[in-house]
């Protein structure tokens, strides 16, 4: 547990010292523009450790604290940080493929990491129960990635204008995790093959989408 209270109390103390609108947080987190014309990839990574507001912050170290555990008890601390770290990483990578073409583009967030960490958690026990707020009853935790994916898929298709959610990093987070747990269990992930395939359907669509249609990108 150590080296998740860790990363939570890094994360807080880093997005309180560069709090939204500080010189700190426009140096250090996501755009298209900084990343592809001045090379700086270290928003990659260190847009993860920025927040918007305090409720952004509380959301995501809120999810990760109680799904952390799972992953530590799987993967031990070290597949912890691998996957916590690459599922930003791989995150922001993604989002900066598909806004390539848009250089003001900027996020911020744990989500990616955040989503890696639940991902893979789901992947090892696809039936586990989750409740959304707006759900008052558990759901089965592949039923809710297919949900999330789902979405996630159509508000890159469809974006809205109201809509400030970085789909991208999410999707790029949540399938890292998803990887990491198979290639890491792979006898676990076959034994929940059907319900992870069910789950993965929604980023099948989004493969065809991007790659054989060319809708974006």
């Amino acid at each position: 547990m150590s080296i998740l209270i860790f990363i939570i109390a890094i994360t807080a103390v880093i997005s309180f010292l560069a709090p939204n609108g500080s010189s700190n947080f426009e140096k250090y987190k996501f755009n298209v523009g900084a990343i592809m014309n001045r090379k700086e990839y270290i928003r990659l990574l260190s847009a993860g450790f920025l927040h918007a507001d305090l409720m952004h912050l509380l959301f995501n170290m809120m999810t990760l604290y109680f799904f952390g555990p799972v992953i530590l008890e799987g993967f031990g601390a070290v597949g912890f940080i691998i996957i916590y770290v690459g599922s930003i990483l791989l995150g922001n990578i993604f989002s900066l493929f598909i806004y390539q073409k848009q250089p003001w583009y900027s996020a911020i967030g744990a989500s990616g990491g955040v989503s890696g960490i639940l991902f893979a958690a789901i992947a090892m026990a696809p039936k586990m129960s989750l409740f959304l707020f707006f759900i008052p009853v558990p759901i089965p935790g592949f039923v809710f990635g297919l949900i999330y994916f789902g979405y996630s898929v159509y508000m890159m298709l469809n974006p809205k204008q109201w809509d400030n959610l970085g789909h991208a990093a999410h999707l790029g987070g949540a399938f890292f995790g998803l990887v990491y747990a198979i290639a890491n269990q792979p006898e676990q992930a076959m034994e929940n093959s059907l319900f992870i395939g069910i789950m993965a359907l929604p980023l099948l669509y989004l493969s065809y989408e991007i790659f054989i249609k060319k809708r974006i990108g």
